[in-house]
């Protein structure tokens, strides 16, 4: 029967699931089942108690098993589930802008994957709801497929019958983007991989503190190196700890990254995850632009990353938006320059913002270094000439910070493509087709309009995405947006 089938009964997950679901549960509830079983120890009905902790999530895993059901007609996908409180989390087809396909190690060995479907709706649980937590993986690449309207082909590359169709679907499919394990060097200068670094630390540390345990090393003999030495190789510890921590990290996310594309059905392929493995499809007519990040760290090192800017994707799914992961610069700007069809948006110089978009960078950020300096100064008397050279080195920060977020600001209009930049810590270039442009806002704060400037902001439908072109002239502001979409805001200026 035809899975799209209007008159399609419900149907449940994959019974494999079963063996998932309850392992799953007693897992979470690991540490009410031992102290159940401690406690029936200590008492007369220990049995009886084992077999309730350990009954309980099992109990549970089923009953999400038998109450989850889902079904796709021929214009929705629909998806039920509850046991007390029954809900059932509808979208239309025409809905889904990403098809993101997980596989845990359990699910891998099992031959299993959860289907997350992504719609653009601005519900955050109803999204996170629309998906289906164990299908059969051959399975599940059919569901992705007919639900972007891709080929079989760009879904499993050689599934076709025969010598003469399993050629053509491999030509159809083109492979722009391998990972180079040399890209690991990016992992510890970018914030995801510090944020990483840093919450493995943090568990080792507290679970040091909860379990009492104490270092047996003994550093008596360290004493004689002074204090400032001890403190240098302390931070030397930490800083090497962080980096191999992110590369781990790095290299769990992105092993065996692989972006395609095929030709036939027009839409990019990614496969990522060492353990966790994941794919998302993402349709050509739903890439609005891209989007180039510089981190600091990044740009530093000639590196970047890319990602799509995906119509009605909305920031906590920006995750199925990922193009490039950190790379060197070029291998950034090749990818964004297939994926736009054009060289242009991501080569060409941008157009400056004038002397009051400088002055604003400038103040936004000496002010606050000033103020710094001046208490470090002030309280410098009374504690010690050490911290005149912080307040120094502060003023030095901030102006070396203003000048580059004033170098990194601009904005272009090429080829039917908005293109903007800004940042210092964290560069963005984006780049947005003009048809892709809904409405614009124009937004100042008080401080702007004293100065005679203001934000431009291009929406686009659905989601969050939006591109925002920063302290912009007002009346250049207002031309720019004129000559991106002449049909748009024409009658408004008449």
């Amino acid at each position: 029967m035809d899975a799209f089938d209007s008159a399609l009964a419900w149907q449940r997950l994959d019974s494999r699931m079963l063996l998932v679901h309850p392992v799953r549960d007693l897992i979470r509830f690991l540490p009410a089942v031992i102290g159940l079983l401690l406690f029936g120890r200590s008492s007369d009905s220990g049995g009886w108690w084992g077999l309730i902790g350990i009954g309980i999530p099992i109990a549970l895993g089923l009953s999400r098993y038998l109450t989850t059901s889902y079904r796709i007609t021929s214009s929705r996908i629909e998806v039920r589930h509850g046991l007390l409180s029954k809900q059932v989390v509808s979208a239309p087809l025409d809905r889904v802008r990403t098809v993101d396909l997980t596989a845990s190690p359990i699910h891998r060995a099992l031959g299993l994957v959860t289907l997350r479907i992504g719609t653009g709706q601005s519900g955050g649980k109803s999204e996170e709801r629309l998906a289906l937590d164990g299908i059969a993986a051959p399975a599940a690449a059919s569901l992705r497929a007919r639900l972007l309207h891709l080929t079989p082909s760009a879904v499993t590359g050689a599934d076709a019958d025969g010598d003469t169709e399993a050629a053509a679907a491999v030509d159809d499919r083109r492979v722009v983007l391998t990972l180079d394990l040399r890209w690991v060097r990016f992992a510890p200068l970018t914030s995801a991989g510090i944020v990483i670094a840093g919450a493995a630390l943090g568990v080792v540390a507290q679970s040091i503190h909860t379990l009492e345990l104490t270092p047996s090393v003994d550093l008596s003999g360290l004493a004689h190196l002074g204090l400032a030495l001890l403190i240098v190789l302390g931070l030397a510890v930490v800083l090497v700890g962080i980096c191999v921590l992110a590369v781990i990290g790095y290299l769990l996310t992105n092993f065996g990254f692989q972006l395609s594309h095929t030709r036939s059905d027009r839409a990019w392929h990614l496969r990522r995850g060492l353990f966790t493995t994941r794919e998302t499809s993402l349709d050509d007519a739903r890439i609005s632009g891209v989007s180039i990040g510089e981190p600091l760290g990044l740009r530093l090192a000639g590196g970047a990353r890319l990602s799509a800017i995906v119509t009605g994707l909305d920031k906590k799914q920006q995750g199925s938006s990922v193009l490039v992961p950190p790379a060197p610069r070029g291998e950034v700007d090749r990818v964004a320059v297939e994926v736009l069809g054009t060289a242009r948006p991501v080569t060409t110089g941008l157009v400056g913002h004038g002397p009051r978009a400088r002055r604003r960078r400038w103040t936004r950020a000496m002010v606050p270094a000033a103020i710094v300096a001046t208490a470090a100064l002030v309280t410098s008397y009374a504690v010690s000439w050490a911290l005149v050279v912080i307040a120094a080195v502060v003023l030095a920060v901030g102006a070396v910070l203003a000048h580059d977020r004033w170098q990194g600001l601009g904005h272009a209009l090429v080829d039917r493509h908005l293109v903007a930049r800004s940042g210092s810590l964290d560069r963005r270039r984006e780049v947005l087709h003009t048809p892709s442009v809904i409405g614009w806002n124009l937004r100042a704060t008080w401080f702007q309009r004293r100065g005679g400037l203001t934000d431009l902001v291009a929406t686009t439908a659905g989601g969050r995405q939006h591109v925002r072109v920063l302290d912009l002239d007002e009346a250049a502001a207002t031309a720019l947006a004129a000559t991106a979409t002449p049909g748009l805001l024409g009658p408004f200026l008449e």
